[in-house]
């Protein structure tokens, strides 16, 4: 038990100081960054990208990716949370009235493990997988990063239960890249996913330029 609480000690000081970090710029970028609409533009893109291979292999990679954040989501939110129950920083009552929240988002009762950074990370794994490209798979894990860095910013989770979504999106990924290898192997054998460098570059600059947009969306509002 002294263990436990000596980390839960640590992640408390270590979330304390990095939400201490904060100006109004950036509370708009973070605050887009987290919503879940920031994954549209990088979905049309891949989407649109896929399209042109065929729709049995837009199915597959989609089948992938949601095969990818089923699991890391049942993992996270439905077995993980509700078992460790561990109230996240915006419910802990020691530290809600000083930690830095945004728009009065709370988050539900407990943090453990972050689902945003679960899915997110089981994504950037899945379809770095299946593009068989260490360049995308580099860069959609620093998107995934910089949303999972959010949650602390918005005040909603600790380091660690980042860390646990990590981890757990992690496996989830490469579980559902192991199922999907299997799938395809079995019934689909006739079909072939066969991407290109150029694919990966699309992918990469659809996570920058929707990042770019989220910057300038952010000073504007700033400005206004």
């Amino acid at each position: 038990m002294e263990v436990i609480e000596y980390l839960h000690n640590v992640d408390v000081q270590a979330f304390t100081a990095l939400n201490s970090m904060h100006a109004l710029y950036f509370d708009h970028v973070m605050w887009m960054v987290s919503s879940m609409m920031s994954w549209v533009f990088p979905a049309v893109v891949l989407l649109i990208m896929l399209s042109r291979l065929g729709w049995k292999q837009t199915l597959l990679v989609v089948a992938l990716i949601g095969l990818a954040v089923l699991i890391a989501d049942q993992l996270s939110s439905g077995l993980i949370k509700h078992t460790v129950c561990r109230p996240r920083p915006s419910h802990n009552t020691d530290l809600m009235s000083t930690i830095h929240i945004l728009n009065d988002y709370r988050g539900g009762m407990y943090g453990f493990t972050s689902s945003h950074a679960a899915n997110s990370v089981a994504v950037a794994v899945a379809l770095g997988s299946v593009m068989k490209n260490r360049a995308l798979l580099v860069v959609m894990l620093l998107w995934a990063l910089l949303q999972s860095y959010s949650r602390i910013y918005l005040g909603v989770h600790y380091p660690g239960d980042i860390l646990g979504g990590i981890i757990v999106g992690t496996l989830a990924g490469w579980v559902a890249w192991a199922i999907f290898s299997w799938l395809k192997r079995r019934f689909f054998a006739d079909v072939t996913l066969e991407f290109t460098k150029r694919h990966a570059q699309w992918m990469m600059l659809g996570l920058g330029f929707n990042l770019l947009v989220i910057m300038l969306t952010a000073a504007a509002v700033t400005l206004s």
